[in-house]
Parts: structure tokens; sequence; C-alpha cells
């Protein structure tokens, strides 16, 4: 267990928001017994000294960096669909290269190789598939756990993704073109980009094309896939993939996990192990070159971090 304990990060997202200085937002997390952490989405430039101090006096190690990090000069909040490498404008394309290259800067500057990617949606002039799907399932009152299965659900959710996988066709090309460029990046610095599957339906790429969709970027030591047990657990629920399956079809380009469970009312970043996800069934999956991090919410508690942190070292172990 005390090797799971020494790999397992605490991403920065359960804290970045309520701090000032990010010397004293690190030694908080190491406080709680983390030698390692994730620096999330939400990492103001405010608190970038602070963290370039820790890490130089070595007080703790940097495993992953989730893009885009540091946030933007003007950007107070986590914003890591700021930019999308799906865009068509040229304007927001440009801004997605410059703050994707400062994060992979960032990252050789505190010692990170792993930097965590979202790649971008689909668009739509009216209403969102998605956002009608949602409504559906409000006026339905039916909890996210009950979905799987559910007839009823099943049509609107399919006109939905019919709809998903036409504006995909479009989409898709723009995404690739931009891991193109951005993979030299990584490979000048010896970074590794690593894909994250969104809980989103319109994010991209569809979760049964992800395979298919990393074969097609070069330079494989450089690109692979990050598995967020959260993000899957929502669209199993849904119908939309099978957690195992899906695990099991990109185990071989896996790089790490964000690791947090599912409440029954389909909220994610909760405590592993009170939710819907069997961890017995993630660990099988877990290899001893695989980064693996704690996500939560920062509405839970010192001590449910706590509890998070000893309930992964047990299923792991």
């Amino acid at each position: 267990m005390s090797d799971i304990f020494d790999r397992l990060s605490l991403s920065t997202c359960w804290c970045s928001a309520r701090h000032t200085d990010g010397y004293e937002m690190i030694e908080e997390m190491v406080g709680l017994g983390f030698k390692q952490i994730e620096l999330s989405h939400g990492i103001r430039i405010s608190l970038v000294p602070g963290i370039l101090q820790a890490v130089e006096e070595g007080l703790v190690k940097i495993s992953s960096v989730h893009n885009f990090c540091p946030l933007p000069n003007s950007v107070q909040h986590a914003a890591p669909n700021l930019y999308q490498p799906s865009t068509a404008d040229k304007r927001e394309m440009r801004l997605w290269d410059q703050y994707t290259m400062q994060t992979l800067d960032f990252a050789v500057k505190v010692g990170a190789n792993r930097i965590v990617m979202h790649s971008g949606s689909t668009w739509y002039f009216f209403e969102s598939p998605e956002k009608k799907l949602e409504k559906w399932i409000e006026q339905a009152d039916t909890k996210a756990c009950d979905l799987l299965g559910n007839k009823a659900f099943e049509a609107p959710r399919d006109r939905a993704m019919k709809r998903i996988r036409k504006a995909s066709k479009s989409s898709m090309p723009r995404i690739v073109n931009s891991y193109e460029r951005a993979i030299p990046w990584a490979k000048e610095r010896d970074l590794k980009l690593c894909l994250e599957n969104r809980e989103g339906m319109e994010e991209m790429p569809i979760d049964a094309e992800y395979a298919d969709f990393l074969k097609e970027l070069t330079e494989p030591e450089h690109v692979g896939y990050w598995h967020d047990t959260g993000h899957a657990q929502i669209k199993h629920q849904r119908g939309l993939l099978d957690h195992r399956e899906h695990l099991t079809a990109m185990a071989d380009r896996l790089t790490g996990f964000h690791l947090h469970d599912v409440s029954d009312s389909g909220r994610d970043h909760q405590v592993p192990g009170t939710g819907t996800i069997d961890f017995k069934m993630i660990a099988e999956f877990v290899r001893p070159e695989h980064t693996l991090v704690l996500e939560l919410s920062p509405r839970l508690t010192t001590e449910e971090v706590l509890a998070s942190r000893d309930y992964i070292g047990g299923v792991l172990a």
C-alpha cells in the first residue's frame, strides 16, 4: 500500500480556488500526506511563484499538469475549454496553440512530463442535442443511475448521438490537425500529451472512436490516453459505453487516471467507494507506469480527501 500512497497524487482542483499563495496551497496538500500533486486547470498566474518555490525546494513532486496551466492572465477561474482544438475560428486556434505551448513550457519548469488535454467539441447553431437530452432527463425525473437500460431514454439519446456524429465529421479533422501541431512541441520537450475522455456527449472524440482516433496521431510515445473514471461512468450510465470494455480497448495507450466516484444522482468528483464505480474493476487496468490522480470536488472536506486516499490505497494495493 505504501507504494500506492507514494504514487498517488492529489489534483489542485480540490483547493486552488481558495488559495492566493501557491506555496501555502502545496503545503496544505503535502500536509495531508501527498508526496505528488497534479497542477490542474485552475492555476492562476498569482499562484505560480509559490508553486515554483515549492518545487525548487523539493517540497513536492508534480506528477502531471492539466492544460491550460497556468491560466491566461485575464482568467481567474478553471477554464480548460476556454480555447478548443476543434475550433474553426483562426484566432481561437492561435490562442489554443499559444496557451498549450505555455503549459508545456511550465510543465518543464516544474518537472512534470504528462500533460492532460481536452480535445474540443462539436458546435451547433441551434440548440445542442445534449442540452435537449438534459431537458428530457429533467422532465422525466429520472436518476442518472436509472438511465442504463431505460427504453424510453434510449430513443432521445440515440437521436442526440446521431446529430453529434454528423457534427463530428467537421470537428475531428481540425482536432487531428491541432494535435499534429502540438505533438512536435511535446517531443522537443520530452513530454507526453495525455488525451482525456470527457463526460460531455458533445466533447470529442466520441468514445467508441477513441482508439481509432489515437491511431491517426503520429509519435505514439508522445501522445496517449488519460482515463477519467467519473467521466466514463457517466457515459456508462447513459449506455454510451461499457466502462470495462472501453478500458480494455484503450489499455495499450493508457497513461494515467483521474480517480473519483459518481453518485446515484450523477454527480462526479465524489469520494471513491461511495458511489457507482467498481474500483476493483478499475484496479485490474492499473500498471506501475500509470500516473494516479485523485480529482476531487472542492466541496469535499479534508476528512473526505483522506478517506478517498485510504480507499484507493486499499483497492490498488
